[in-house]
């Protein structure tokens, strides 16, 4: 069976200037049931992605024309909702964290075999379910969510979060007031086989209470739910009053 989203097959953008590894795995997603487009460049796979949106975007770091971070912010900030997965030889600590700054949901380090990048890519699909209408969206003082339309609203404006600051708010706001820990909040937002480390969800973490202290900054009356973190433990939305805005 063919992967698909709808009516439609899963199309595959796959930036990779190597000829080996792109001519892999162009052929291993096509075998798989995925409308593959593999693209060398940094240039050309934002100019198919101008005019085919992916569903999913393979990203390496070392591209010839420009860096692949690059390529990944362009990505995020013209698809949102863009699967983007980043495979490189860059292994280290802190390229992870800027990798997954700039956008991307998922970071696998070279060499990895064709089994495991179809196995996270399935876990990553099935965080996306189908059917989400008819929720009814989550309101918190002046912050709404409303999740079958996955927007984020302050005061009436829309904030702009990326898929997993959006996830991550989510999961917290259906438990606010809660204690929820590290351990709950990586499995349900980046899935139990996520093999990464905790400093995913800080980097998320940072990024998200800074879009919401930005955007709560234009508006000083509206009501913020703030997130507490539980040092040795994890995190929890508090449940605003309506005596503390003022």
């Amino acid at each position: 069976m063919r992967p698909h989203r709808g009516t439609d097959v899963l199309e595959v953008l796959v930036v990779e200037d190597d000829p080996t590894i792109g001519g892999h795995l162009h052929a291993g997603l096509r075998a798989h049931g995925y409308a593959a487009r593999w693209c060398r460049t940094g240039d050309s796979a934002l100019a198919h992605a101008r005019q085919s949106t992916p569903d999913i975007a393979l990203v390496d770091l070392g591209l010839p024309d420009t860096d692949g971070l690059d390529v990944t912010r362009a990505l995020r900030t013209d698809h949102p909702e863009l699967l983007i997965v980043i495979l490189t030889a860059r292994a280290d600590e802190i390229d992870i964290v800027v990798g997954l700054d700039a956008g991307a949901d998922d970071y696998l380090v070279k060499p990895i075999t064709l089994t495991v990048l179809l196995a996270r890519l399935r876990a990553h699909l099935r965080r996306q379910p189908p059917g989400a209408a008819g929720i009814a969206p989550i309101h918190l003082g002046d912050l709404v969510l409303d999740l079958s339309a996955r927007r984020c609203l302050l005061a009436g404006r829309e904030i702009d979060l990326r898929p997993k600051e959006f996830d991550l708010l989510t999961a917290l706001a259906r438990r606010a007031g809660t204690a929820v820990t590290r351990e709950a909040l990586m499995a349900e937002v980046w899935h139990e086989n996520w093999f990464g480390t905790v400093k995913t969800l800080n980097v998320t973490m940072a990024a998200l209470r800074r879009r919401l202290t930005e955007e709560s900054a234009g508006d000083p009356r509206a009501i913020v739910p703030e997130i507490t973190t539980l040092r040795g433990h994890g995190y929890r939305l508090e449940t605003p009053s309506l005596g503390t805005a003022g």
